[in-house]
């Protein structure tokens, strides 16, 4: 097969590899022992393929601003290394396959809203939010905040109280970690007219909104501990991993580096990481 690698891009690798971690981590987090295996492999499989689907849509509708921008011009459709025909096919055929399996071997609850979000962020996010609002990463959050919430459902078949607290935290943290990437690309994104918070407001609100909603974020993740979800040892790992992202959510507000945007973005995704590993790990201590 040819353009393999070209076709693994389109599926934004690193941001699914994310998305599916978090979906795996409700699975576990929603029954006491081992969910059952069917539920772990065949939700992972659908919810994955269905984080693809949405990541390659994402890149066909945004082919003419990424062929603009400095960060994005590299990719297979601006420089033609597929075309939008190409990784259309591509897109609807892993989206399908994705339906496909969460209705045959998971559960329709699970289909339903793996496929609400998968059109809350190929869609109303990339083709409405993203050019209409600054406040477009706090409303098209929600779709990237849903796969804990799908891997909950995906075990249990149920909307559970606890996976919302888990699709909060990820809502939560959605802003200040994609504003400090807007404000490190600032200048691409005024280029294209995307109406980014730094963009429109500037640096200085963005850094000010960056603190506060970080500071929501480590009140908002420290909730699993107080509702019993958690334990003591996630409790630690919330308090210390949020004073990291305190500590660079200041640094921002208080220093004018450069290369703090891009520190602050890279620490977000380890964070999430972390944050999500020590609520697995609490859960079987």
């Amino acid at each position: 097969m040819t353009h393999v690698a070209e076709y693994f891009e389109l599926t934004k690798p690193k941001v699914v590899g994310l998305i599916v971690f978090t979906a795996i981590v409700g699975m576990f987090l929603a029954v006491p022992g081992m969910p059952p295996w069917q539920s772990i492999l065949f939700g992972t499989l659908g919810i994955g393929l269905a984080a693809a689907s949405a990541a390659a849509i994402n890149h066909v509708l945004d082919a003419r601003i990424d062929a603009e921008m400095k960060r994005t011009r590299h990719r297979p459709l601006p420089t033609g290394s597929l075309s939008e025909k190409q990784a259309s096919i591509f897109a609807v055929t892993l989206g399908i396959i994705s339906m496909l399996i969460l209705v045959l071997a998971v559960n329709s609850l699970t289909a339903l809203m793996t496929f609400l979000s998968l059109i809350g962020y190929a869609i109303i996010y990339t083709v409405y939010l993203k050019r209409a609002t600054p406040q477009n990463i706090v409303i098209g959050g929600a779709a990237g905040a849903a796969p804990p919430v799908l891997g909950w459902m995906a075990v249990t078949n149920t909307i559970d109280p606890n996976a919302l607290l888990l699709f909060l935290i990820i809502f939560t943290w959605t802003p200040p970690h994609f504003w400090a990437l807007a404000i490190a690309r600032k200048d691409d994104y005024a280029k294209v007219n995307i109406p980014m918070m730094p963009v429109i407001y500037g640096v200085k609100f963005t850094r000010l909104q960056i603190l506060l909603y970080t500071i929501l974020l480590f009140i908002v993740s420290v909730l699993p501990y107080f509702t019993g979800l958690s334990g003591v040892f996630y409790l630690f790992g919330a308090v210390m991993l949020g004073s990291g992202f305190l500590y660079y959510a200041i640094a921002m507000m208080t220093q004018d580096n450069p290369e703090l945007p891009m520190q602050t973005f890279a620490y977000s995704i380890n964070y999430l990481m972390a944050l999500f590993a020590f609520l697995l790990v609490d859960h079987y201590l």
